[in-house]
């Protein structure tokens, strides 16, 4: 695990960004992640921009280690959503249904992207 620290110097170790690894090429790997009500995804830091699919709807909140407001987030079964990586936070269950996603990791604008691209 990597650590990171919080505002007040307090040490944070951070977790995977999903719970399992579903599928793995070298473009890209996508995670399943299920929160059954009031359970959360730990502190955590995405390296790579990627989508969410949500499997089943939830109301979600979105805290980040660096403070700042809450964000409340509704996500409808099937609904995607695009994030860009760097952020450090946590994924909390804030409602009354299990959420389940996918969450897609693209590899190739991330951690596989290379500064000096060309055409060819």
């Amino acid at each position: 695990m990597t650590a990171a620290f919080a505002p007040d110097g307090t040490e944070v170790q951070l977790a995977p960004v999903g719970q399992e690894i579903v599928f793995e090429n070298e473009h890209v790997r996508v995670w399943e992640i299920t929160l059954e009500p009031g359970a959360h995804q730990p502190w955590h830091q995405h390296l790579n921009p990627y989508l969410v699919i949500a499997l089943e709807a939830a109301d979600n909140r979105i805290d980040a280690l660096a403070g700042g407001a809450p964000r409340l987030v509704h996500e409808e079964t099937g609904g995607v959503v695009y994030r860009e990586p760097g952020e450090i936070h946590m994924l909390t269950n804030r409602g009354t249904t299990r959420y389940r996603s996918r969450l897609v990791e693209l590899k190739d604008l991330g951690e596989n992207a290379t500064q000096d691209r060309t055409c060819g």
